[in-house]
């Protein structure tokens, strides 16, 4: 009975540790864009590349929510750095392969009451993970 119990304990914490040593950050890996030419109305196109595909259940038209990670440190009273993950916008998924996905901007937070991001728009690093409803 102990035996059978400790073996079951054993096996659960076995797979525990191996699910959370296979968790991985999904990001942006990749961009790339037309080149502009100053034209009036010009649209420029981006194409964001990103480790997220077919084997995490993501297909043509998913939308992926983007996360930017900021952290600051209260220099003046704790020492302690905050991190703060902030949605930042979305991609609509035009092609995805088994591992890997092409998407383009759907949405993108630039309001009045929206945080200063210190670059604007996408970029390399920012986090995605599938949008759910």
């Amino acid at each position: 009975m102990f035996k059978s119990m400790r073996l079951t304990l054993i096996s659960i914490s076995l797979i525990l540790l191996f699910k959370s040593a296979l968790a991985k950050d999904f990001i942006i890996y990749s961009i790339v864009q037309d080149i502009p030419m100053g034209e009036p109305n010009e649209i420029v196109k981006k194409n964001y590349y990103v480790n997220l595909g077919k084997g995490q259940g993501v297909n043509q038209g998913t939308v992926l929510n983007v996360y930017r990670q900021i952290s600051r440190i209260d220099a003046y009273e704790s020492k302690q750095r905050f991190n703060y993950n902030i949605k930042i916008g979305e991609l609509k998924v035009i092609h995805s392969e088994d591992s890997s996905s092409i998407g383009l901007i759907q949405n993108f937070r630039d309001q009045k009451d929206d945080p200063l991001f210190e670059i604007s728009g996408l970029m390399i690093g920012d986090k995605v993970d599938v949008k759910i409803e």
